[in-house]
């Protein structure tokens, strides 16, 4: 008995061990962040095995803030997607994109490469549209800002590639998977998402960017709760599932999370400047991105939205970890340090075990 109660106290003092480490390494994020080493950083959220273990905001952000989700909106979107198939609302990635405006009036001089564009190509970011954001040098969404009618505008931007050819950033592709949506269930984003998506995750507080005419933007300017977009985390990390309940199909979260495009010599890691890390390149897959993180000590698959000013949603499945940020650097290169704090911070404290590790 005596050697029973040795081993479970030696035991709670390794967790406590393990516990001051952690905790160590987390509160050197808020202190950097807060002597101006990561000031582009608004706040951070750390889950593992659906239990925060680490949260702090900065900027006048607190942990009931909204944050604007910029593009990380877009991986959200993609879910709605999935659930609006799993539901009988849409067939398949492989439908037209045009058959879903029924009311659209095509242009006397309609491009007929219009027709073959699928859903498929908007998850994937190869619908062909004459815009381009990842390197700045056609941004359709500002443009369409200014219109009326965002869902029209989209339908009627000039292609430059057939469809399906060519990777092609654009927030077109995200605004026209919301209007397919709509136009499916006949209910707004808004309905079909809180119907289906945040009701189930409890989320309640967010707000939608919308046109005069009631179209919500799906591709970003939407607000909500760090501690929202852990759940979104978590329900990616468990394959549909939240809490035991089933949301979206496991079949649907590995396609979306799938390494299916590589982005062309870009590397989110090799970004962020980390002295460390062995750059990868990064993926794309149906609206979530992959990207693998190695240095001489550890390697791990991240599956993560991005949105511009550094707002991620990171999942590492391996180590059971859900890690969201949200940032203030647009347009900036210091929007990649998240990866940084990931490599410096974070993830040489965990281990598969689903302890810390004293190797740092």
């Amino acid at each position: 008995m005596k050697e029973f109660c040795l081993i479970v106290f030696l035991f709670l003092l390794h967790l406590k061990a393990i516990s001051q480490l952690e905790k160590t390494r987390f509160d050197s994020i808020s202190i950097n962040a807060r002597n101006g080493t990561y000031n582009n950083v608004d706040g951070i959220v750390i889950s593992r095995y659906g239990k925060t273990i680490f949260q702090d905001y900065f900027h006048e952000y607190t942990k009931d803030s909204l944050h604007d989700s910029r593009s990380a909106f877009k991986s959200i979107t993609g879910i709605l997607v999935g659930i609006a198939i799993d539901k009988g609302y849409i067939k398949n990635v492989q439908q037209k994109v045009y058959k879903f405006f029924p009311d659209y009036k095509r242009p006397a001089n309609w491009d007929k490469r219009k027709d073959s564009m699928t859903i498929e190509h908007l998850l994937e970011m190869k619908s062909g549209f004459d815009c381009e954001e990842w390197n700045g040098t056609k941004d359709c969404e500002a443009e369409m800002g200014n219109t009326r009618d965002w869902i029209k505008f989209c339908l009627d931007l000039n292609l430059k590639n057939k469809p399906g050819s060519k990777w092609d950033y654009t927030s077109i592709n995200a605004m026209l998977l919301g209007g397919i949506i709509a136009n499916a269930s006949h209910m707004t984003v808004s309905q079909f998402a809180d119907r289906f998506l945040f009701k189930p995750l409890g989320i309640k507080r967010y707000i939608w960017t919308k046109d005069s005419l009631g179209h919500e933007l799906t591709a970003g300017n939407f607000f909500i709760l760090p501690d929202d977009m852990i759940k979104i985390g978590e329900l990616v990390l468990n394959n549909g599932i939240y809490q035991k309940k089933r949301i979206v199909s496991s079949k649907w979260i590995r396609m979306m999370t799938a390494k299916l495009t590589e982005i062309e010599n870009f590397s989110n890691v090799r970004i962020s400047k980390n002295k460390e890390a062995i750059p990868q390149p990064t993926y794309y897959g149906y609206t979530w991105y992959n990207e693998k993180i190695v240095t001489r000590q550890l390697s791990y698959n991240v599956v993560f939205a991005s949105g511009n000013g550094g707002q991620y949603i990171m999942i590492v499945r391996d180590i059971n970890l859900v890690v969201v940020f949200t940032g203030n650097s647009y347009n900036s290169s210091k929007s990649k340090l998240p990866f940084d704090i990931m490599i410096r911070y974070i993830l040489p404290v965990l281990n598969p075990s689903g302890t810390a590790t004293k190797k740092v």
